[in-house]
């Protein structure tokens, strides 16, 4: 619930997200926007759209920003900013964003906020205010709205008590969830009724991720250490860790709507062609959907395995890249 009343003559609602990304990182990032708000991000550092998405949802997002004013100068944003009512005793400030076409420097920025933020009726307050207003610029247009920030929570997340060195990082976790289940969400009611499934958890970092976004995810492993390891991360963050089992993927049973596939690396040896057929093939008869993670190249084999590729990107790092499918 906003705290001002919405000022504008649109008949929807419409939503400013600011993100940001390293360049290793910028093809998941890109996806996973995507893959959120069915669009890409039509410039480098803010995305529009009508659709309302909890800022913390996507590692890549700082704040959502909830138009309430929309005009075509600065002057005219000033003058509606005067019509804005704040919910009585709660206090604001006035934040002009670097992103978007905004190419005031830091002295111009400031002077932006104090014309707008001397026309709004309410009490100022720089250090803790209540209400965070930003204003951004994007093309021929000025925007000013509440800005909600991300939790930022997911940081918390990155050290564990058990992992391996060649384990997912934790944005990357969290992404592969939102490639998971973003298409899916459009399609289905109560996307938090989805069922997830990890057949090659690890140390249960995507595991991790998807409990904390709220969704229902059971994972397996063949390795009895990694279901160990698993299962003490899960309990070091409150998860029932009877949610790892051990277990061969090529033996489960049962259907999911998506599922995410880590496919196992080894820094000495490479799984057999054959193998990870049968792995893709295994996945084919266990979910609709699937996003799979590996170091080498797997398009054919994806396409003898049943699965239609909607989807890749790339994550590069010094000393390997992953390559992301995601398929049908």
């Amino acid at each position: 619930m906003n705290k001002y009343e919405m000022n504008t003559n649109e008949t929807k609602p419409k939503y400013i997200y600011t993100y940001a990304c390293h360049e290793t990182e910028r093809e998941l990032c890109l996806l996973e926007l995507k893959c959120l708000f069915g669009q890409p991000p039509m410039h480098d550092s803010i995305l529009l759209s009508e659709r309302r998405l909890e800022p913390g949802t996507s590692p890549f997002i700082h704040l959502r920003l909830d138009i309430a004013v929309d005009a075509g100068t600065l002057e005219e944003l000033c003058e509606a900013a005067s019509t804005l009512q704040l919910e009585e005793g709660k206090t604001f400030k006035v934040l002009c964003l670097k992103e978007g076409d905004n190419e005031a420097d830091y002295d111009e920025r400031r002077r932006i906020e104090r014309r707008i933020g001397a026309r709004i009726q309410g009490q100022a307050q720089m250090k803790e205010p209540d209400i965070t207003m930003g204003v951004i610029r994007t093309g021929q247009r000025w925007l000013l709205g509440q800005c909600v920030y991300s939790d930022r929570s997911w940081l918390e997340r990155r050290q564990k008590p058990q992992n391996y060195s060649t384990g997912l990082p934790v944005f990357v976790a969290k992404a592969l969830v939102n490639l998971a289940v973003g298409h899916a969400a459009v399609h289905k009611a109560d996307a938090g009724r989805l069922k997830l499934l990890d057949p090659c958890c690890g140390m249960g970092n995507v595991m991790i991720e998807a409990l904390s976004m709220g969704k229902h995810i059971h994972g397996y492993d063949i390795n009895p250490l990694a279901v160990r390891g698993a299962r003490v991360n899960l309990r070091h963050f409150g998860y029932e860790e009877e949610l790892v089992k051990l277990g061969d993927m090529n033996m489960l049973e049962g259907t999911y709507d998506a599922a995410i596939l880590d496919m196992p690396y080894n820094l000495c040896s490479v799984l057999p062609a054959d193998d990870q057929k049968q792995m893709l093939r295994s996945l084919r008869r266990l979910a609709a959907r699937a996003v799979i993670v590996s170091t080498e190249p797997m398009e054919a084999l994806l396409s003898e395995s049943g699965w239609t590729l909607t989807e890749q990107c790339r994550i590069h790092k010094t000393s390997m890249s992953r390559e992301i499918w995601v398929c049908e």
